[in-house]
């Protein structure tokens, strides 16, 4: 099942649920190498797109909490906490590990973002408000 940035995922400002929609697409890149019968060897799509991935968050998270400090955003630094735990969990796979069971370590590449983007987009994201209603507080 293909992951869906859905209306419970959005946070209501654009350039965050823009961003979002961009690691639901990486997401479903990864879940198609994991469906592709016909890929017998897929390491280098796999380390590719982990480094996509790794780039990608890094930027979105810079943009994110660029964002919260500017409207001063009172969990900012819990929300910053993740996003390094994020990186940092990318930044530790060893890429022999891939090499052995690449089929394996897809399906828990997968089941890390599927945690990521329920635990952490939905739950956590969700509750930065947009800058007018924290402009009003």
């Amino acid at each position: 099942m293909k992951y869906e940035l859905t209306k419970d995922y959005l946070t209501g400002i654009d350039m965050i649920d823009e961003e979002h929609g961009k690691l639901f697409d990486l997401a479903n890149e990864c879940y198609d190498l994991v469906m592709d019968d016909a890929a017998v060897d897929r390491f280098d799509r796999i380390v590719a797109l982990l480094e996509e991935l790794r780039t990608y968050a890094a930027t979105h998270f810079a943009h994110e909490e660029e964002y919260m400090e500017r409207i001063q955003y009172e969990r900012r630094f819990s929300e910053r906490y993740q996003h390094l735990r994020f990186i940092q969990k990318l930044s530790e796979i060893n890429l022999d590990d891939i090499d052995e069971n690449q089929q394996e370590y897809l399906l828990n590449i997968l089941d890390f973002l599927a945690r990521w983007l329920y635990g952490h987009i939905k739950v956590m994201d969700c509750r930065i408000p947009k800058e007018d209603v924290a402009a009003a507080k």
